[in-house]
């Protein structure tokens, strides 16, 4: 059942648009893709190509819900499995992103937009990964 409350579809496209918009202009003008994890860990390299634009390309995704809070109310975000999950959980994706050489954004962004068989065998992988996931903790483990 839809919660009609909370659908937001015309924000949303607007949303899906933007990032599609963004990661295009990025490989267009750098020949880059715009993956978040391989523009962070271009990050913690001491050198490299294009530093000045990837830092601004990560400002802009923190800066982002800021310049969105002008025109709407930010969503109050709630955790319900404490700061120790949150940890566990960000461990959990940051290998699995080095295992799969890249991130969602990386792969389902840009890698599917480009038919590469190896984003489209990770979203496959992702998105089971994340079924099983809700599916154990909700109807086995009962959370």
């Amino acid at each position: 059942m839809i919660d009609w409350s909370h659908f937001t579809p015309w924000s949303s496209l607007a949303g899906g648009a933007l990032i599609g918009l963004a990661a295009s202009l990025f490989v267009v003008v750098n020949g880059r893709i715009a993956g978040i994890s391989g523009l962070l860990g271009s990050l913690l390299q001491l050198r490299g190509d294009g530093r000045g634009e990837k830092e601004l390309f990560l400002l802009g995704l923190l800066v982002s819900p800021l310049v969105w809070s002008l025109f709407q109310v930010l969503p109050v975000v709630n955790f319900a499995v404490g700061w120790e999950g949150l940890v566990v959980a960000g461990l959990l994706v940051g290998l699995g992103t080095r295992y799969a050489s890249g991130c969602t954004s990386g792969h389902g962004v840009c890698g599917v937009a480009r038919h590469s068989p190896r984003s489209v065998v990770a979203c496959v992988t992702f998105m089971l990964a994340g079924f099983a996931t809700v599916y154990i903790s909700r109807h086995v483990w009962g959370n």
